[in-house]
């Protein structure tokens, strides 16, 4: 019988790329924590940091066939966290950046009233983000919430640049139309 928790970080990781669901799970026993630490130092939010790992631990398992380290296990796993924490930094910058950009009043103030509005425009802003046509939708959020460039969407979706374009000109247009009013109240 195998002990897996004797097991070296690089024996773990083939007999994960063999399928080896004992193996994964040693391996999520094995980083998981240290993993969250690093997230969480980084970002400052725990359920972001923890949303951060899940989605490496579910990446690795998803590419456990295809995967090939240049390095050993956990070099390769702090990586990953780096970048993914990177990546929903910038993601969160370009959100408020939109944002505020609506406002019009660059960044927003520290003052409870500002937080309050602040917090009330990004409900209204999601909620009629969600009452896009489905690929309007997922056009958008790849553009301002995630930063993909059009050509970068373009390519993920399978669709021309122009495509991505019209998505973007009318997801703006129904959004200013809708949010027009709110943002007349809001200021």
């Amino acid at each position: 019988m195998i002990v897996y928790r004797d097991l070296t970080d690089n024996e773990l990781y083939l007999r994960l790329r063999q399928d080896d669901e004992s193996a994964f799970t040693e391996i999520y026993n094995r980083f998981w924590k240290k993993l969250f630490a690093i997230a969480a130092n980084r970002i400052g939010n725990l359920e972001e940091a923890e949303e951060i790992v899940q989605d490496i631990f579910t990446s690795l398992w998803n590419k456990r066939s295809d995967m090939v380290l240049r390095s050993d296990l956990a070099s390769y796993l702090a990586v990953s966290v780096k970048y993914r924490v990177i990546k929903s930094m910038d993601r969160q910058y370009n959100e408020k950046r939109y944002v505020d950009s609506l406002l019009g009043t660059g960044l927003v103030d520290d003052s409870t009233q500002q937080k309050l509005a602040f917090e009330e425009l990004q409900e209204e802003l999601e909620k009629h983000i969600q009452m896009l046509p489905e690929k309007c939708q997922l056009v958008f959020r790849l553009s301002r919430q995630d930063g993909y460039s059009q050509k970068k969407i373009a390519d993920e979706l399978g669709i021309s640049e122009k495509t991505v374009e019209a998505h973007l000109g009318k997801a703006f247009k129904r959004l200013r139309a809708r949010l027009a009013g709110f943002l007349t109240t809001l200021l």
